[in-house]
């Protein structure tokens, strides 16, 4: 089953159950991953794991942003909206790798680079990128790289 395939299945199950939270979260989630599809291959397209998977990351990217701006604002009950909004949408990603696991990973990336300094840092995210195939974001990979660089 794809991921497009499980999101629909859930989707039907919140209808349901009446779950109101988890069916406008699906919806937007569906329609995000339908303008990706569109953007990426044209009308009739379907978009592979990965590429479903990237989006639903940027999905979690923009809840994670709404709750700190909320947060920030004084607004606890949307913050906390947001927060389930997030739940839901984390069950869809792959497993995040451990801290431990991505510090090794990291070492190994460096050492195979080359790399000696910070200036050569894009060419390990590069290849780290690859390698975690969506199992840690953006930042962390970039955090790890820099710590262990320096």
């Amino acid at each position: 089953m794809t991921l497009e395939e499980r999101i629909d299945s859930d989707l039907k199950d919140a209808m349901r159950a009446k779950d109101a939270v988890k069916l406008s979260v699906l919806r937007m989630l569906k329609s995000a991953l339908k303008y990706s599809a569109i953007e990426k291959v044209g009308v009739d397209g379907k978009l592979d794991d990965s590429e479903a998977t990237q989006v639903i990351r940027k999905q979690v990217k923009q809840r994670q942003d709404s709750i700190e701006s909320f947060e920030k604002g004084g607004r606890a009950e949307l913050a906390e909206k947001e927060r389930a909004e997030l739940a839901i949408l984390g069950a869809y990603l792959p497993q995040a790798m451990a801290p431990d696991e991505l510090a090794k990973l990291v070492r190994e990336t460096i050492t195979e680079v080359g790399a000696t300094s910070k200036a050569q840092m894009g060419a390990v995210m590069k290849a780290l990128q690859a390698k975690v195939a969506g199992r840690a974001d953006g930042k962390s990979l970039s955090q790890e790289v820099q710590r262990q660089l320096s």
